[in-house]
């Protein structure tokens, strides 16, 4: 019986609409030799929503992403957009789509290819097999907290306020989403906080600790202060499985962790809610408007955000692993976007480099 789902596809800006149309040729492969239909509703987001609707994220796009399996995105924002108002940047539209899906988990892996691990400015032998996943809380923290905003004291003294608040419900759900993620691999979380200066990083280690011991005794749980992660990710990478953090802190150890792997145009994330609402797949990179059009964007990081939207959202996992198994492949053989480009590699276009996804595919 054919498997029947519906996505819903968000391009966005700059090099987005490029990587987009090499995802489109992997789903195009898996309808003509899986068991699998695919619904697929295109949309615009970011500063493509803000020219065609006036807003970064329409009413009507927010709704496709509600009826969907799946929300499938691109890279968002652009120099064009620079002085367009906050609340109308490209970048509210993804901070709106997440939060109105209620996506409080940010995946983050940090996966080191073996054909790239010269591309890492550590030694070989301290990322060699590196395979990390940062689990960063989404929706909460100092980029939500009230108050915030900008306060005028007088005699050109002005005065920023942004607030830390947590609550335990929302440590409570991304740190399950942690734990449960940590049985399927290595059986091991690093939550990370800065219980030693903040109350919310006190609040957070113990609620964790109690979370641990009701319900996920089995897995082994470290606590690290998120300065001395920075250092360790740098130090011995190695000792790291899943770590679970705030936003703030996700955000900024997320790309420290990112930066192991020699290569941002290769790593894909996931942002999940409820097991029952669609989940929300991007690259890492950002819209590279600098080399838009030219044919010169590596696909692989969306591509592969596709992959963990078959084995997050749809229960596709054996799908999910021939298309992480193709990238390998893709990379052993040589084949190289300019951006991961190496002695001896051939540099290959865009679409290049999904054709030969999809050859190694059909291999």
């Amino acid at each position: 019986m054919t498997k029947k789902y519906t996505l819903t596809i968000l391009p966005g800006d700059g090099i987005g609409p490029e990587a987009m149309a090499e995802v489109r040729k992997v789903i195009d492969w898996l309808k003509n030799n899986k068991a699998l239909s695919f619904t697929l509703h295109e949309d615009d987001i970011g500063g493509a929503a803000y020219d065609r609707y006036g807003v970064p994220l329409a009413d009507e796009t927010l709704e496709k992403c509600h009826a969907s399996d799946a929300v499938i995105m691109g890279s968002v924002g652009g120099p064009k957009w620079d002085n367009v108002d906050y609340d109308k940047r490209p970048e509210a539209g993804l901070l709106r789509l997440r939060k109105e899906m209620g996506l409080f988990a940010n995946l983050r892996p940090a996966l080191v290819f073996d054909a790239l691990i010269d591309a890492s400015t550590l030694k070989p032998e301290i990322v060699k097999g590196l395979d990390i996943l940062i689990v960063r809380e989404l929706t909460g923290g100092v980029y939500f907290g009230e108050p915030r905003g900008i306060e005028d004291l007088g005699n050109g003294q002005r005065r920023g306020i942004n607030t830390q608040v947590y609550e335990t419900y929302e440590i409570e759900r991304v740190g399950r989403v942690a734990f449960d993620l940590a049985r399927k691999r290595g059986n091991k979380v690093h939550s990370c906080e800065k219980a030693n200066v903040m109350e919310s990083g006190k609040l957070w280690r113990e609620d964790i600790t109690a979370l641990h011991q009701a319900e996920f005794n089995d897995v082994t749980l470290e606590h690290m202060y998120a300065d001395n992660c920075a250092m360790q990710l740098l130090r011995n990478p190695s000792q790291f499985d899943v770590i679970v953090t705030d936003n703030l802190f996700g955000d900024i150890l997320s790309d420290a962790a990112a930066m192991l792997t020699g290569s941002l145009g290769m790593l894909p994330s996931a942002s999940l809610g409820e097991a029952d609402k669609a989940g929300l797949y991007e690259p890492v990179h950002g819209s590279a408007p600098d080399i838009a059009g030219q044919g010169k964007a590596n696909p692989l990081a969306t591509i592969l955000s596709f992959a963990m939207a078959l084995r997050y959202s749809l229960d596709l996992s054996n799908e999910a692993d021939a298309i992480e198994s193709a990238v390998q492949d893709v990379l052993n053989n040589g084949q190289r976007t300019p951006d991961i480009m190496a002695d001896g590699c051939t540099e290959v276009s865009t679409a290049q480099m999904g054709d030969a996804l999809i050859k190694a595919l059909e291999q």
